[in-house]
């Protein structure tokens, strides 16, 4: 039974990763923008807010610089895509590259830096029942957001009116701009928003996931949590349901290893890539109901009075 809760509580850590960086990418999918830059702007936050966490001891620190970092290049990649209406494809791919380059560039120098003693998070009385304790209740507090983000852009998105705005705004930016919208800033907010999510993201893989600097950490899970978003059909819940299921799978590899399965570790690595391409080739059998729940104008440009 100790083994199953200390699965449970990684398949919950993992995912967390996962969570809030597709919540991110939701967030500007929903206002029609496709950022395909996601794991090079993760890149870029993790360096950024391990540095700040070493330089300061301070976590909170480096979740706020890591936040900033995802914002900065995110407003960046925005007013390229929106205002300057360059290829949102392309444009997320030069960022993407750009974030494994520049965050390799800068993280030679924190290869060997170490942060400070880590506190052990638990529930008071929780964390002491049996099973359910170690599995659910001793995460760090960042893994709790995760859940309530889930909930709290769920209500965003269909019960408030800033929620049916933004969504107009992926279904029909011509008739939100007809309405008096400004459907370019609205959409520019979206994708800081995204981008201040994915920087915690990459934060929190490098500050309390790891917790260390490695060249390449995100190793692709900037790309999966792309790929939760189509997974999810748009929807907050299913985001977080997917990358538990996500989160899962890579944890599964590692307890095999540990229990000495003999199957190759390169095979095992590839659990959660396979499951990822897996996932998306069933889903695509279906594109009518991707269709209908896809938001209408995602990765169409829009230009006021055209």
């Amino acid at each position: 039974m100790n083994e199953i809760a200390l699965l449970i509580a990684a398949t919950l850590s993992a995912g967390t990763v996962l969570a809030i960086a597709g919540l991110g990418l939701l967030i500007n999918e929903r206002a029609g923008i496709v950022n395909l830059g996601a794991e090079g702007l993760m890149l870029v936050a993790a360096i950024a807010g391990y540095a700040a966490a070493v330089h300061s001891g301070s976590d909170l620190l480096g979740f706020a610089a890591g936040m900033a970092a995802g914002v900065v290049l995110s407003l960046f990649f925005g007013l390229l895509v929106i205002w300057l209406n360059t290829n949102p494809y392309a444009t997320g791919l030069a960022l993407s590259l750009f974030g494994a380059g520049f965050s390799a560039f800068v993280g030679v120098a924190y290869t060997q830096q170490r942060l400070s003693e880590r506190s052990h998070w638990a529930v008071p009385g929780l964390s002491d029942l049996p099973v359910l304790g170690k599995a659910l209740f001793e995460h760090h507090p960042v893994v709790y957001l995760a859940m309530a983000l889930a909930v709290a852009l769920h209500f965003f998105l269909y019960r408030t009116r800033a929620g049916l705005v933004l969504r107009a705004v992926g279904e029909s930016p011509e008739s939100a701009h007809a309405l008096g919208y400004p459907v370019r800033k609205i959409r520019l907010a979206a994708v800081a928003a995204g981008g201040a999510l994915c920087g915690l993201a990459g934060a929190y893989l490098s500050i309390i996931y790891t917790p260390l600097w490695v060249e390449g950490m995100v190793a692709g899970k900037g790309w999966i949590a792309l790929a939760l978003t189509t997974f999810a059909t748009w929807r907050p819940a299913r985001v977080l349901l997917g990358a538990y299921l996500f989160g899962g799978v890579t944890m599964l590899q590692f307890h095999l290893q540990s229990e000495g399965v003999d199957i190759s570790s390169h095979w095992l690595s590839m659990l959660p890539y396979l499951s990822t391409i897996v996932v998306l080739v069933l889903i695509s059998r279906n594109p009518a109901w991707i269709k209908a729940n896809m938001p209408a104008s995602l990765g169409r440009p829009f230009k006021p009075g055209h």
